[in-house]
C-alpha cells in the first residue's frame, strides 16, 4: 500500500516513516499542506496520515479541499489536538479516524488496514444505505427525501455508523470517537444520543436502520436484503 505522511515534526517523520517501511508500505512525505496537496492530486495513495498543525494552512484545509475535489483517499489525522470539537470537525469534513499523539504504533496500523478495507470502492462524499442518504461535505442527511434535522454531534453519531455501516461499535469505541470520553458503565451518554439519532432516522419508516447488538453496542445497516 502507498501512504502519504503529511508532517513537519522531523522525529516523528522518521519513526513513521521507519515503521511503515518495514511494514511494507511505500511512504511519501509532505511537510506542509500546500506539497500534500500536489500529491493527491497527481498520485493515487491507499490512505493519507494527516497532522493538523502544519506550517500555512492546517490539516483540516487539506481534507476540506480533497473533498470538495471528490477525492475519496481515506484519512487519518495523527494529531496532538485532542479536543472533542477537533475529533468531531474531522469527522465532519471527512476523515475517517482520528487519531491522538501519543499512540501505539501497532494501533496506527491495525487502524490503517482498518480504514482502507472499510472504504475499498466506497465514494466519501455521499453514502447512501436504504433510503437514507447523507452527504459528507454539506453535513446534510435525508431519509426517503426527507430532511433530518440535526445536531452537529448527532450528525458525527451518524456519519461514524455509516462509514462503518455493517459493524457492531461498541459503546466504549462511539464515546471515544464522537465524545473523546473513557465509556464509564454507569453512564448511558451513548444509549441516549443514539436513541435520539434513532427517532430521528427511523421515526415514521417501517424500515429500522439503526440495530441494536445485545451486550455489544449498535450497528447501522440494511437488513431488508437478508428478510
Amino acid at each position: 500500500m502507498k501512504v502519504l505522511l503529511v508532517e513537519d515534526e522531523p522525529q516523528t517523520i522518521a519513526y513513521l516513516q521507519q515503521g511503515l517501511s518495514e511494514n511494507g508500505f511505500i511512504v511519501d512525505v509532505a511537510q506542509s499542506t500546500d506539497v500534500a496537496w500536489q500529491h493527491v492530486r497527481s498520485h493515487e495513495y491507499d490512505v493519507v496520515l494527516l497532522d493538523v498543525m502544519l506550517p500555512g494552512r492546517e490539516g483540516w484545509w487539506l481534507v476540506q479541499e480533497m473533498r470538495k475535489a471528490k477525492n475519496a483517499t481515506p484519512v487519518i489525522f495523527l494529531t496532538a489536538r485532542d479536543a472533542v470539537d477537533d475529533r468531531v470537525r474531522g469527522l465532519e469534513l471527512g476523515a475517517d479516524d482520528y487519531l491522538v499523539k501519543p499512540f501505539a504504533f501497532s494501533e496506527l496500523l491495525a487502524r490503517i488496514r482498518t480504514v482502507v478495507r472499510r472504504t475499498s470502492q466506497r465514494p466519501m462524499d455521499l453514502i447512501r444505505i436504504a433510503d437514507l442518504e447523507i452527504d459528507l461535505i454539506r453535513h446534510k442527511a435525508t431519509r426517503g427525501g426527507r430532511r433530518l434535522e440535526l445536531r452537529p454531534k448527532e450528525f458525527a453519531l451518524l456519519s461514524l455508523f455509516a462509514r462503518r455501516s455493517g459493524e457492531a461499535l461498541s459503546r466504549t469505541f462511539i464515546s471515544e470517537q464522537v465524545w473523546d470520553m473513557n465509556f464509564d458503565s454507569d453512564s448511558n451518554v451513548v444509549d441516549v444520543q443514539v436513541r435520539r439519532l434513532r427517532m430521528a432516522v427511523d421515526e415514521g419508516s417501517d424500515q429500522k436502520l439503526i440495530h441494536t447488538i445485545k451486550g455489544v453496542g449498535y450497528v447501522l445497516e440494511d437488513r431488508s436484503t437478508a428478510e
